[in-house]
């Protein structure tokens, strides 16, 4: 996830953003890349958009190699006639050459992820950019006074009362949220495909040695011999994937998680039969039927029936992104 943010350079680099779409555009506002002479890390999408951009971004680095000012700019593509694409809209694309400012601001975002940050860039006239907090106070970048800038809107471009063009980019922290309880095999899939989305990840096991050495960048590792302690400390609105080794405790995580009333949703592995066995059991110990009825089980979208864990982890990945994306009313 965010490869444009987390890849670690250390050669000259431009930043290539998404900062207008009008019409139909193989990205949205904010999609970001990094070129750098030799590679590039993450997509802008669109192919011949992308190859376009990756010239425009090694000129400009071969134009700083060679002492000229690489100044930001704003380059408008019409995709359709000037490209030869068939999605038919236009696309207005920020270059900005990572100087020793804008690498302060990628710095700090790094280390900020998980809270909310407003990047502001000037694309006319000497390179100027800061990283704004959710209280509008610079926290990265140029010193200064960054003009107001309009955060209730997505990423756009606006003008400075002296007329001077900014490139606003929102990096928010993930909207969505998991609880995922059990680290065997479908568990340890399932992080190995949610590390690439925009989202968090609480991965909890009461077994230690069952999590590899390394995770993600965007899951948190919760080896804890209480782990329905995890279900009274998840933020409001979480989503939660129960799959753990043991039955009885699938059990006990399924009634913690549905005495909860901000579930934003909640997953069981297992079988219809399996569903029918804790659904008795649930409403034996007095819990509602209404909210039994919000425990999904079989996991996954209908109609994939293998049971690779890969495939399995993928099935439930599409079935959260389109839970997340209903949720949050934005594409994640």
């Amino acid at each position: 996830m965010d490869a444009w943010l987390t890849a670690r350079v250390s050669e000259p680099a431009v930043l290539v953003t998404v900062a207008i779409v009008e019409g139909s555009g193989p990205r949205e506002p904010g999609a970001r890349m990094l070129v750098t002479a030799r590679g590039q890390h993450d997509t802008i999408g669109g192919g011949h958009l992308e190859m376009c951009a990756v010239e425009v971004s090694r000129a400009m680095l071969k134009s700083a190699a060679s002492g000229a000012v690489a100044s930001p700019r704003l380059e408008r593509y019409a995709l359709g006639p000037t490209l030869g694409q068939c999605c038919g809209g236009v696309v207005h694309l920020a270059f900005e050459l990572v100087d020793a400012s804008l690498a302060d601001v990628l710095e700090a975002l790094r280390a900020r992820r998980r809270e909310d940050n407003w990047r502001l860039s000037a694309i006319d006239g000497p390179p100027c950019a800061v990283l704004l907090d959710a209280d509008g106070a610079a926290v990265a970048g140029t010193p200064g006074n960054p003009p107001e800038c309009d955060r209730e809107r997505g990423t756009h471009v606006m003008r400075d009362q002296a007329g001077r063009s900014w490139l606003v980019d929102p990096c928010l922290a993930p909207r969505a949220h998991l609880v995922l309880f059990g680290a065997g095999h479908v568990g340890a899939a399932l992080v190995r495909t949610l590390g690439e989305l925009p989202c968090t990840v609480t991965w909890v096991d009461e077994r230690e040695d069952m999590f590899p050495a390394e995770v993600p960048a965007n899951v948190t590792i919760e080896a804890t011999d209480m782990p329905e302690a995890c279900v009274a400390a998840a933020p409001p609105n979480a989503s939660y994937l129960v799959m753990t080794h043991s039955h009885a405790l699938d059990q006990r995580l399924c009634e913690a998680i549905l005495a909860r009333a901000d579930v934003g949703w909640f997953g069981l592995i297992g079988s219809d039969t399996k569903r029918v066995q804790f659904e008795r059991r649930m409403a034996a110990r007095g819990l509602p039927q209404e909210r039994i009825e919000q425990m999904v089980c079989p996991i996954g979208l209908p109609g994939i029936r293998s049971k690779l864990p890969a495939a399995i982890a993928a099935s439930v990945c599409a079935q959260l992104l389109m839970v997340w994306e209903d949720q949050f009313r934005t594409p994640i």
